[in-house]
C-alpha cells in the first residue's frame, strides 16, 4: 500500500489496468450485490432532495419499492446503503433502449436537470472505501461482473486510478490526486527496473 494523505492506497489500485466496458457488462453492478451501495451520511439528504427530480425516470416497481421501504437502508452492518429491488437491482437504476443499467441521478446530471452525479462509491466503483479513525483505505474490488472493464483496461493501457481520476478528485481533492499520480508514476517505474 501506498501512504497519500491520510489515505493507504492498495497498489493493485495503481498497478492493475481498467476501464468500464458498460456495453458489455450491462451495468451489472448497479443490479448484482449483497446490498445497495453504501452512502455517505450527508448523501442521505441529497437522495431526498434529488428525488423528486429523478423519479420520472424509474420503473414504475422500483417506486413501488421505494414507497414501502424507502430511499435507503441499513445493512447487515449498520451501514446506510440505497435500497434495493427484490432483484438485487439499485432502486435507482432504470434500462436504456440496449438494456443497459443506468443510474437515474447521473443520467439528471448529466443532463443538467441535477448538480449531484451520484453517491459517491457508484462514481468511485470498482474502487471501495473502508473507513478507519485514522485512514481511509482505497480499495480496487475486483469481481467477475467487471472482467469486461479489465480486459478494455488492458487493451487502452489504463490504470485503475487513470480511469477513476474524477471520482477520485471527487473523493479526496485535486491535491490528493496529483500526489497519487506522481507517486503511481514513480512507485511503477520503480518496479519496471528491478
Amino acid at each position: 500500500m501506498l501512504q497519500i494523505g491520510k489515505t493507504l492506497v492498495s497498489l493493485d489500485v495503481i498497478e492493475q489496468k481498467f476501464a468500464c466496458d458498460i456495453d458489455k457488462c450491462l451495468g451489472a453492478c448497479c443490479i448484482e450485490g449483497d446490498a445497495g451501495a453504501p452512502l455517505e451520511e450527508s448523501e442521505l439528504r441529497l437522495l431526498k432532495k434529488y428525488f423528486p427530480k429523478i423519479k420520472k425516470y424509474l420503473p414504475a416497481e422500483h417506486l413501488q419499492v421505494i414507497e414501502q421501504k424507502g430511499l435507503y437502508e441499513k445493512d447487515k452492518d449498520g451501514d446506510w446503503v440505497t435500497t434495493c429491488h427484490d432483484s438485487g437491482a439499485c432502486v435507482f437504476v432504470f434500462y436504456d433502449d440496449r438494456g443497459i443499467a443506468r443510474c437515474a441521478f447521473q443520467h439528471a446530471y448529466e443532463k443538467g436537470e441535477i448538480d449531484w452525479p451520484k453517491p459517491i462509491s457508484c462514481h468511485l466503483y470498482p474502487i471501495r472505501l473502508a473507513k478507519y479513525p485514522e485512514f481511509t483505505a482505497v480499495n480496487y474490488s475486483k469481481r467477475d461482473i467487471c472482467l469486461p472493464g479489465r480486459i478494455k483496461g488492458e487493451k487502452l493501457g489504463v490504470r485503475v486510478y487513470q480511469f477513476l481520476e474524477q471520482p477520485l478528485r471527487r473523493a479526496f481533492g485535486d491535491e490528493w490526486y496529483e500526489e497519487l499520480d506522481f507517486t503511481a508514476k514513480q512507485w511503477l517505474k520503480q518496479k519496471e527496473n528491478l
